[in-house]
């Protein structure tokens, strides 16, 4: 599963329109948009340590002369040693700092849900949301499975034909 930069806003608010129709938090009208600034926040701060986390990764496999097909093994070790959550362990990693946020922030009135009720609310927005995006990567994978994945050639490609493909869903093409 990977989170994008641009699916941000929609799930963040999917998320606090849930979180509310629950009843796990209350939120004044007026302050829902504050909580999904907040809740974005998060979010792209995921995408962000993520984004360094991977870099990291291939900082290591050029520095040891490793081979790329490496890149994901070194980058789960990478985010273990920091405590982050990527792949199977991403939606518990990602709900966890989400409640911390809720329990922190101005824009909140109270939250009513124990963790696990938020956990369950959060859930399947996060896996529905992330998903859809699994599918565009396999599609994208299989588009470029002849360049060797962790190379700069693979992360221009994929990239370019990412957006080629959302276009294309965009469109009904």
């Amino acid at each position: 599963m990977k989170l994008y930069t641009g699916k941000i806003p929609p799930l963040a608010h999917d998320l606090v329109d849930a979180l509310i129709k629950a009843k796990a938090i209350e939120v004044l009208p007026d302050e829902v948009k504050e909580v999904e600034m907040d809740v974005e926040s998060v979010l792209k701060e995921y995408v962000r340590v993520d984004r360094e986390v991977t870099d990291r990764a291939r900082d290591v496999i050029a520095a040891e002369k490793r081979d790329y097909s490496e890149l994901n093994k070194v980058k789960s070790q990478i985010a273990r040693d920091r405590n982050f959550g990527i792949g199977e362990s991403m939606g518990e990693y990602i709900s966890a700092q989400l409640i911390e946020a809720l329990l922190h922030s101005r824009h909140v009135e109270e939250v009513f849900g124990q963790d696990n009720e938020l956990v369950m609310t959060m859930q399947p927005i996060l896996r529905k949301h992330l998903a859809a995006d699994e599918e565009l990567d396999g599609e994208v994978r299989t588009r470029i499975k002849n360049l060797q994945e962790g190379t700069m050639a693979w992360d221009i490609q994929y990239r370019r034909v990412m957006d080629e493909l959302k276009r294309s869903t965009r469109r009904g093409d």
